[in-house]
């Protein structure tokens, strides 16, 4: 039987984002880059949900959403 399981990411709005790193320099875990400099772009995989980014974001276009997905038991 499937199970839900939520868990917390940062999102970018990648339409307003200026770019300019801020969230890099406070992820603990090294989830955020800028590619080409053109947007800041999360690592799901990385991301602990943990919110400094959109805290320290001055164009106000990061936010922390939990997603839920189905899981088998014994899956992660």
């Amino acid at each position: 039987m499937a199970v839900q399981k939520s868990r917390k990411y940062a999102f970018v709005d990648q339409l307003h984002c200026v770019a300019c790193g801020c969230c890099i320099k406070v992820c603990p875990k090294g989830a955020i880059s800028v590619p080409r400099g053109i947007h800041a772009v999360v690592n799901t995989a990385a991301c602990i949900g943990c919110g400094l980014c959109a805290k320290v974001c001055p164009a106000s276009v990061i936010t922390v959403r939990a997603v839920e997905k189905e899981v088998e038991p014994g899956e992660s």
